[in-house]
């Protein structure tokens, strides 16, 4: 396999060598072999937005800096207007997810979950030029759900025949290729397992190949965002950089373990592989969710808690950005999984920047029931390892994780003021909202970008007056 391993290096060397020249965070691994390596870059106030006003130019002049908790779904719906106020943004996303083909990947290929990650470099990816859009095509594209024709399809693009090829230059095709091949190779190794590609992901599946090859995640990222053009200071950065499998649990109140993300959030029924997020398409949990915490993958003691190391990338950005943001979504299984790790409430607490929650619109399975000062309750547990880290437990009050809360007008979540300002969150900003008729209600991209810049500029002017 080492020459095979080589060619494809020669070749994807050859074929686009300015694109793929390492940062200067990267460093040479594997004698004689060219890979990268990424190492690990008062009165309660209720303010309101609205669309009709543009981004202000006072904060696109200085291209303020983020970092963004989020998985790989809700949030996706305002990366392209975000990118208008700033696109050095830092997205932090959770490498659990054990559904959809990311599922089927981890199942016979092991390693991380690599479809939020993927999801979100789509979005970011460039779409200024046509081959540009082919390349996203290609990368955004799903297998058919009926088994043989997704084997069909899947050797029709390996082979470099499909029409989803067309537009995508010979040196990006080549690349593309190969790590499609790889992934491709790497399952035929496994004779024991029988892969099934029915509603595969060709972007998840090139994740997949490059993240073997170069036997870590932070390259295959690398590598992603080259081939799709994003821009270097948008940083996409799995919250564990790991080459293993992570399994998240979940203990509810009355004491029930559940593990999988996928059976925390939407379980399935079956094999099929087509995953339904809305509160309406799942049973609800018999009790609230207490406390979200990482589970051993292996061995015979699954149940055994394990601590995993937070990404190193991840610590630096949150220690000088300008603004750090809990996104909508999955609260408990897109959020929390970042949150839980030791050293990062420890650098949240200690920043003075705007820390900002963005109120979800809609209850959905993992939320019944919570309210605003609900949400706020359960990311202070988190970040604060109230019951999951006797050992190195926090103590820090909600006012020094979240200073901030933006609420989607007319949301289903209620927003108990009395109960936030207790907890010593006063700012509390209304945002203009869209009911879409497949989630609810669900933020205005335009008006919340909107808020979040003036909140900057708010703490910046506060700076200067100091």
């Amino acid at each position: 396999m080492a020459d095979a391993k080589l060619g494809f290096v020669v070749q994807c060397s050859k074929a686009y060598p300015l694109a793929f020249s390492p940062p200067p965070t990267c460093r040479k691994r594997r004698s004689g072999l060219r890979t990268w390596w990424c190492s690990p870059r008062s009165d309660l106030s209720m303010d309101t937005h609205n669309s009709s006003r543009s981004v202000a130019s006072s904060a696109d002049h200085h291209h303020p800096s983020m970092l963004v908790f989020s998985g790989g779904t809700a949030f996706n719906g305002v990366v392209e207007e975000l990118k208008k106020l700033t696109t050095r943004v830092a997205h932090v996303l959770p490498v659990s997810d054990d559904g959809g083909s990311t599922a089927e990947i981890v199942r016979v290929l092991g390693g991380p979950a690599v479809g939020d990650i993927r999801s979100r470099c789509l979005r970011l990816s460039d779409e200024s030029t046509l081959e540009a859009l082919a390349v996203r095509r290609l990368l955004g594209h799903r297998l058919p759900l009926d088994g043989k024709e997704a084997k069909s399809e899947w050797y029709n693009i390996v082979e470099g025949e499909h029409t989803l090829w067309k537009g995508v230059s010979i040196p990006y095709r080549e690349t593309i290729r190969a790590f499609l091949v790889y992934f491709q190779n790497q399952i035929l190794r496994r004779a024991n397992e029988s892969f099934c590609f029915s509603n595969g992901s060709i972007g998840n599946f090139f994740f997949a190949g490059a993240r073997i090859f170069f036997d870590s995640l932070d390259p295959a990222i690398f590598l992603f965002s080259r081939v799709s053009d994003i821009p270097t200071e948008s940083l996409v950065l799995p919250v564990i950089s790991t080459n293993d499998r992570l399994t998240l649990g979940c203990e509810l109140w009355d004491g029930t373990i559940i593990r999988g993300q996928n059976e925390i959030s939407h379980p399935t029924v079956g094999l099929v592989q087509h995953v339904d997020k809305t509160c309406s398409s799942v049973s609800m949990l018999h009790s609230k969710i207490k406390r979200i915490f990482y589970m051993s993958s292996e061995g015979r003691n699954l149940l055994h808690e394990v601590f995993p190391t937070v990404n190193p990338r991840v610590l630096e950005q949150l220690s000088k950005v300008d603004c750090i943001v809990y996104a909508m979504g999955s609260l408990f299984t897109s959020v929390c999984p970042s949150l839980v790790l030791r050293g990062i409430g420890e650098i949240i607490s200690s920043r003075s920047c705007p820390k900002v929650l963005l109120l979800n619109g809609s209850y959905d399975r993992e939320t019944i029931g919570l309210s605003a000062t609900g949400f706020v309750t359960a990311i202070t547990d988190a970040l604060n390892r109230t019951y999951g880290d006797p050992e190195r437990c926090l103590k820090n009050a909600p006012s020094h994780y979240i200073n901030a809360l933006l609420v989607p007008r007319g949301g289903q979540i209620p927003v108990d003021g009395p109960y936030l300002e207790a907890l010593g969150i006063s700012h509390v900003i209304t945002v203009d909202s869209i009911d879409d008729p497949k989630v609810g209600i669900i933020f205005d991209p335009k008006s919340l970008i909107q808020a979040l810049a003036d909140l900057i500029l708010q703490r910046k002017l506060q700076f200067t007056k100091i």
